[in-house]
């Protein structure tokens, strides 16, 4: 893969594509910037090189239109406090404003262009939209993880407008390739996978394909009722994909074949709603009413899954165990995430809603890895090739 730090960047002009898509409330404020604090490294190293900087992201999804609840402007100023220095932003994508202030812009200085999917050449790849991006600066960078597992313009029709020497990968899509790929080649065993969110659907690929290679799996969250509706046991009305019954059977035969210890939930939090007033209650797996869903593991649960993970060397985590947004339904995933944290093994976390999870208990620091891509680490684990990471020469 081609990297950021063997370009010759000195006073050049370089675009960074970015993933500023940070959560803002009803106001416009951001809750959470670790996303923007991840790409410091990259763009500290080019105004090291003294170069003038690009910075491109997408925030949401607008559509292809302007959406002002969705423009970059407050990652325009929060990264303007980081870095101690003004950042400039752009009120277009392409267009007169952005033309204007790149024109004006300064070695040392940095411009932010408004949210890229306000245009709908960015989600449709197109090549003529690329080529104006690639136009404002002479060298390319991609340090967003997180849409790289997508054929958009800013990652992928844009890496055709520059040679090899011209673009490569910034630090922190580099450290992603190297947690969720590089170390799962060869992994410090014993080597356990903890497994949770919502579907078996969007984890099945990623199941099979690390099943050699681990020593334990636990599974928990909704994707666990699939796994216990398989076995016969009555789910009331949790959440179920039915159609994958067959497919989880598979899954637990070849972790018996394999010799993969396979742990389920043991008792579970269980509601008639989904709601932080409704009543709850604790009960076994076996134990589940007709009119009550599960929405998190219980505690007997999470004392065998904290005790099943104490000896391992390296932990893969994707998905919470509950419902952890609601408070009364957030108590498992935080105690395993705190059991997590104080191992002395290498704790990879995935993105998306595992992340947020993971920032949400306050351990955020005591993880080796917290990934910023959710979508995007899902299909590295799958073992898939990632239309961004091959358009800068694969892994």
């Amino acid at each position: 893969m081609l990297r950021i730090q063997n370009l010759k960047l000195q006073n050049g002009s370089l675009f960074i594509r970015c993933d500023f898509n940070v959560p803002l409330d009803h106001f416009g404020n951001i809750l959470d910037d670790r996303r923007i604090r991840e790409s410091l490294p990259t763009i500290r190293y080019a105004l090291d090189h003294h170069c003038k900087i690009i910075l491109a992201s997408h925030l949401g999804r607008p559509r292809g239109k302007p959406d002002p609840s969705l423009s970059l402007a407050p990652v325009a100023r929060r990264l303007a406090r980081l870095l101690g220095q003004p950042v400039h932003f752009s009120q277009d994508v392409v267009g007169e404003d952005t033309r204007a202030r790149r024109a004006a812009l300064k070695n040392g200085e940095i411009l932010l262009l408004e949210n890229l999917r306000f245009d709908p050449g960015e989600s449709a790849n197109d090549p003529e939209f690329a080529r104006r991006l690639a136009d404002l600066a002479t060298f390319y960078v991609n340090d967003a993880f997180g849409v790289s597992h997508r054929a958009h313009a800013s990652v992928e029709a844009i890496t055709r407008y520059y040679d090899d020497a011209h673009k490569g990968a910034g630090f922190l899509l580099q450290k992603e390739v190297e947690f969720f790929h590089d170390q799962l080649q060869r992994p410090p065993h014993p080597f356990t996978l903890i497994v949770g969110g919502s579907k078996v659907s969007t984890k099945l690929e990623a199941l099979r394909h690390l099943l050699p290679k681990i020593d334990k799996m636990l599974i928990g969250g909704g994707m666990a009722f699939t796994f216990l509706h398989a076995q016969g046991y009555e789910i009331g009305k949790s959440i179920v994909e039915a159609d994958l019954t067959d497919a989880a059977d598979e899954i637990i035969a070849e972790a018996r074949a394999r010799g993969v210890k396979l742990f389920l939930p043991v008792d579970l939090v269980i509601a008639e709603a989904m709601a932080q007033e409704t009543k709850s209650k604790v009960v076994t797996f076996q134990d589940i009413e007709p009119e009550y869903m599960g929405l998190d593991i219980g505690p007997a649960t999470v004392t065998l899954f904290s005790e099943a993970i104490q000896k391992a060397k390296a932990i893969l985590w994707n998905g919470p165990m509950g419902v952890f947004e609601i408070e009364k339904f957030s108590y498992g995933s935080m105690e395993l995430a705190h059991a997590v944290a104080s191992l002395h093994a290498t704790k990879i976390i995935g993105g998306g809603d595992t992340g947020e999870m993971i920032h949400k208990a306050g351990v955020t620091d005591k993880m080796t890895f917290v990934s910023t891509g959710g979508g995007a680490s899902l299909a590295l684990l799958e073992g898939k090739e990632l239309p961004a990471i091959a358009a800068l020469g694969g892994i």
